[in-house]
């Protein structure tokens, strides 16, 4: 690892995302304990300290001018944002760090933030699904991607919803230090290394609104916390206390599918985090609860057009090039 300090700098403000904050540094933190050498400094427009969404007070060590010369530029998001036009003084310090960073991210709503300070024109960027359109109006010049993880353009790095800024930290730090690092970062913090930047922000069985039937919201659950179970359209019934026939109306009138493909559509998600954490296609295959190797295969065809290895093979790291 190099020798030199790599600083970060993350600017904060009142109604800023905890999550958004303490997500990113303590990837970065986990990275120095593994060797790296990361100095973090977390500023305010004002140099005041800041309420953070949830109450919680954040202490900062200055103000842009205080951090003259960073490596990163993490602009964190927050509810505030895009439901109030960014503050000037905001837009200024954000404008006023980049200037000086060596490569600029954002975290969800973030993205808003490094729009109004004019760093988004004429670039790729993403922030949460729920308000990708509303960047997209707000910022005509900008291609926004609704469905990416995080997506990087040049030095420029935009990330989804609060955990994609863990994913994203991820990446940047693989960036720097390779990917052992990072993957060590992410088992020591309990986290996948999992989510490339160009694969979906939804795990399959959370694509469109969650079931509004208790008895659907209980499959998803069952099957997700044991996928290897016995999950027969017979299986599910009994546990639920309903009728073969009735489960599969409810399935048909609020999710437009059968018992059977949903139950496969969480298998298949699972099968793809574990095919991301490492494990080879055909352990994936068994602890997701498919019966075999060539039974993951199909589905990886017919949803993906990719064999599970060659699916493996690409999103095997963190990071997303271009």
């Amino acid at each position: 690892m190099s020798s030199a300090p790599h600083r970060v700098a993350i600017l904060v403000y009142d109604g800023v995302a905890l999550l958004d904050v303490a997500g990113p540094a303590e990837v970065f933190g986990e990275a120095n304990r593994l060797g790296a050498d990361y100095r973090i400094a977390v500023l305010s427009a004002s140099g005041a300290a800041v309420t953070s969404s949830t109450g919680i007070k954040i202490a900062v060590d200055g103000g842009p001018a205080s951090e003259p010369a960073p490596d990163t530029f993490v602009m964190p998001g927050g509810a505030v944002y895009p439901r109030a036009p960014v503050a000037p003084e905001l837009a200024d310090a954000t404008r006023e760090l980049a200037g000086r960073a060596g490569r600029v991210a954002s975290v969800c709503s973030g993205a808003f933030v490094l729009g109004a300070a004019g760093l988004l024109d004429g670039k790729r960027a993403t922030t949460h699904w729920k308000i990708t359109r509303e960047l997209a109006e707000r910022h005509p010049d900008v291609r926004v991607e609704p469905d990416a993880i995080y997506v990087r353009d040049g030095a420029t790095y935009t990330s989804a919803g609060v955990t994609a800024g863990i994913d994203l930290t991820l990446a940047l730090v693989e960036e720097d230090h390779g990917a052992d690092v990072s993957r060590d970062v992410a088992r020591a913090l309990v986290v996948y290394l999992q989510r490339a930047g160009g694969q979906s922000q939804f795990s399959a069985p959370l694509q469109g609104p969650p079931p509004r039937s208790p008895a659907l919201r209980t499959i998803t659950d069952l099957v997700t916390a044991d996928p290897a179970g016995g999950h027969s359209l017979a299986e599910l019934a009994a546990h639920l206390h309903l009728s073969p026939r009735h489960l599969t109306r409810l399935f048909r009138e609020e999710l437009s599918t059968t018992p059977a493909r949903y139950v496969e559509s969480i298998r298949f998600d699972i099968a793809k985090a574990l095919l991301d954490q490492g494990h080879t296609a055909t352990r994936a295959a068994s602890l997701a609860g498919f019966p075999s190797y060539e039974a993951l295969r199909r589905v990886f065809a017919r949803e993906l057009s990719i064999a599970p290895a060659a699916y493996q093979r690409r999103f095997r790291t963190a990071r997303r090039t271009g």
